[in-house]
């Protein structure tokens, strides 16, 4: 495993890169305000291919968006196409969890032809919003944008393991797992650590795109597609959601895994052998380029 930094037009991109450098190319996006390092549990259940974790933009070591600026959905699309071509990859394998996961399968709709296989964990498409609260959500939203202050001091946090407890107050998964993702994320300062990421990440999003936009994304994508879903499922991305989206995949099948959200940080092994078998190695073919 090493660190790698790719420039792209929005600024540089970090990650971690392991396995095979003439194996598959596999291209891994993590979950909202986690990083790369959600990916190192599964690091040697993968060892086959080409991994590539990133720290996508605004999170672990990557470059924030330039001030002034938003962290809008459709860009991340090109954040990661911009990734592959600075990795001379004509096209991949994709593996995202949670929010990785939603921007995995947008990549997937709107450019085709540069994903080989997708594999997504915890996700199927982006959030969805309703009509009637667009208008509430998009004031709230407005006034939080306006309400950030990009000059404030950060937060001291004074040691490791209360960053750690400030993760798991917020997230339900082991302490390991948070242990994980919280060291990346952390800069050290005096006096303690403060946070790496970009507080721009918390603010709530302008817009939420339909559910009847979101299925018809899903059944553009062409890619043969995995979905690893955890049981019981969030709230957020119910069985019933899940499987309403799933059944619109050309080519698509879920696997559900008893477990919680990061259940591909706390269950490698299990995750890493649906992932194998899904994927495959040897039809898949060296990574272009190399």
């Amino acid at each position: 495993m090493r660190e790698i930094t790719l420039d792209t037009a929005r600024g540089p991109i970090a990650g971690l890169r392991s396995g095979d450098p003439a194996g598959p190319p596999l291209l891994a996006l993590h979950g909202w305000l986690d990083n790369a390092a959600s990916f190192v549990p599964l690091m040697p259940e993968l060892a086959g291919y080409d991994l590539v974790a990133l720290d996508l933009p605004g999170h672990g070591a990557s470059a924030h968006r330039l001030p002034g600026y938003d962290y809008v959905f459709v860009d991340w699309i090109h954040d990661v196409l911009d990734v592959l071509d600075a990795l001379d990859w004509r096209d991949a394998l994709l593996l995202g969890h949670s929010m990785g996961g939603a921007i995995a399968s947008v990549v997937a709709a709107g450019a085709p032809e540069r994903v080989r296989k997708l594999a997504l964990i915890e996700a199927l498409g982006p959030l969805s919003g309703v009509a009637d609260e667009a208008g509430t959500r998009l004031r709230q939203a407005v006034a939080a944008r306006r309400a950030l202050n990009p000059g404030r001091t950060p937060r001291v946090i004074a040691d490791l393991d209360s960053a750690v407890a400030a993760r798991l107050a917020v997230s339900a998964m082991s302490r390991d797992a948070a242990r994980l993702i919280v060291t990346r994320n952390l800069r050290p300062v005096d006096g303690g650590y403060v946070w790496r990421s970009d507080p721009r990440l918390t603010l709530p999003t302008h817009v939420r795109t339909h559910e009847d936009f979101v299925l018809s994304w899903v059944e553009a994508i062409q890619a043969p597609t995995l979905v690893i879903a955890a049981d019981p499922a969030p709230p957020y991305f119910t069985a019933g959601l899940r499987d309403a989206r799933a059944a619109r995949l050309r080519d698509g099948r879920v696997e559900s895994v008893a477990g919680s959200h990061h259940l591909h940080m706390e269950q490698p092994a299990k995750i890493g052998a649906l992932l194998r078998a899904f994927l495959g190695a040897a039809d898949a073919g060296p990574a272009p380029g190399q």
